[in-house]
């Protein structure tokens, strides 16, 4: 049990993990951010735009719901289109800015890649060398 208890200590303090749960964290408490964004603001101002009424509140009332008095016999079958378009508008602004955050992490963390050197000056051809050489045997042998 010990060693089990173990291997499981190493693997939840590993790098990886640790960062993985700090991300959940934040992104849970970013996604309840969002939320309350669209709920509370942009959805009033497009409720406003759309005749005064709560956006998330539309529906498409398949089946009438039956009641007696206060007391709920039966309740209403519909589908919530409004509060789907609220939670459409929530994953798209997350997903924008997770996409901000990733291209201005990527654009951080890449390296400038160094720029070549200069080439060096091109030297005699190996023709060259032995023409050179050859002339300064020739001028060796007339001296002697």
């Amino acid at each position: 049990m010990k060693k089990f208890l173990n291997e499981f200590k190493e693997f939840a303090m590993r790098g990886n993990v640790v960062d993985m749960a700090v991300g959940v964290i934040i992104g849970a408490a970013f996604g309840k951010i969002v939320t309350s964004l669209v709920n509370d603001i942009i959805m009033p101002v497009v409720g406003v735009l759309t005749g005064g009424t709560n956006f998330s509140e539309y529906k498409w009332v398949i089946k009438e719901g039956v009641t007696q008095g206060t007391e709920v016999i039966t309740p209403e079958v519909a589908v919530t289109w409004g509060a789907f378009v609220q939670t459409i508008v929530d994953f798209l602004i997350i997903a924008f800015c997770i996409f901000v955050a990733i291209k201005f992490i990527n654009k951080l963390s890449r390296k400038k890649e160094p720029e070549p050197e200069p080439a060096a000056p091109a030297g005699p051809t190996q023709e060259e060398l032995l023409t050179e050489i050859r002339d300064l045997l020739r001028k060796d042998i007339e001296k002697k």
